[in-house]
């Protein structure tokens, strides 16, 4: 019996059939669970961010962190962007006190989320400078990077085009400000202060499948220095974007 997750839906006055929809699943299955089953690691991210708590919250022995502890500024090595829960985003977003930094082609899984275009407004209001670089729609070096994907390049530069549609409303907040750059990433970067995010690119694989380093920017020059140092020269080569 999983008492944590029949009193977090009691709380938020959800029935089985309710979980059922948002998830797609069976109302048996959510019955299962609710008995004891421990659902699949992506069903259990969904029903924490339908619920609005932590995972660790509802599956305590289940959601340990699932990535290699290592030291020298490396905290931790997520297999696949898609293995690290959206709440572990919005965490690392949500914690930043100075500055925001967003480095990548297209950044699409982030802009989707209405969670983050929140954080993200509520930091640039409470004066926290955020920055976002994307790859230039136009530019041959997101239409090279769809192909190596293997998604095409008229479908990379598509999404670029919907993240910047996305963004509209976060690029009227005083202290936002994007740029479009026309540089060959071979990581995706996503900082917050001292913590970096780094999606790591590679050839013929969705960003979504490569794995993600947890870097923090210490007093030491450590490997999240330097990619602070490429963010930076990308940044002061590039203009402000104009809708």
């Amino acid at each position: 019996m999983n008492n944590n997750l029949r009193y977090a839906l009691a709380a938020a006055r959800l029935t089985t059939t309710d979980v059922a929809a948002a998830l797609a699943v069976d109302p048996k299955t959510v019955s299962r669970w609710l008995n004891g089953r421990t659902p699949y690691p992506r069903h259990r991210w969904a029903i924490a961010d339908l619920l609005n708590i932590d995972e660790a919250d509802l599956w305590p022995e289940a959601s340990a962190p699932r990535c290699q502890p290592l030291a020298n500024g490396i905290h931790a090595i997520y297999p696949h962007r898609w293995a690290i829960p959206q709440t572990v985003w919005r965490t690392h977003f949500n914690s930043a006190v100075n500055e925001i930094d967003i480095l990548a082609y297209s950044a699409l899984f982030l802009a989707e989320d209405p969670a983050i275009h929140r954080i993200l407004t509520q930091k640039a209001k409470a004066g926290v400078q955020v920055r976002l670089l994307l790859g230039d729609p136009e530019g041959p070096e997101v239409a090279a990077r769809g192909e190596d994907e293997g998604i095409g390049a008229e479908v990379m530069a598509a999404r670029v085009r919907n993240t910047l549609a996305l963004c509209r409303p976060l690029l009227a907040v005083p202290g936002v400000e994007l740029r479009l750059h026309r540089t060959v990433l071979y990581n995706s970067l996503y900082r917050a202060d001292i913590q970096f995010l780094i999606n790591t690119h590679a050839y013929g694989t969705p960003a979504a499948i490569a794995p993600v380093l947890h870097l923090s920017h210490g007093k030491e020059q450590g490997p999240a220095s330097t990619y602070h140092t490429s963010f930076n020269r990308i940044w002061t080569e590039t203009q402000p974007y104009k809708q």
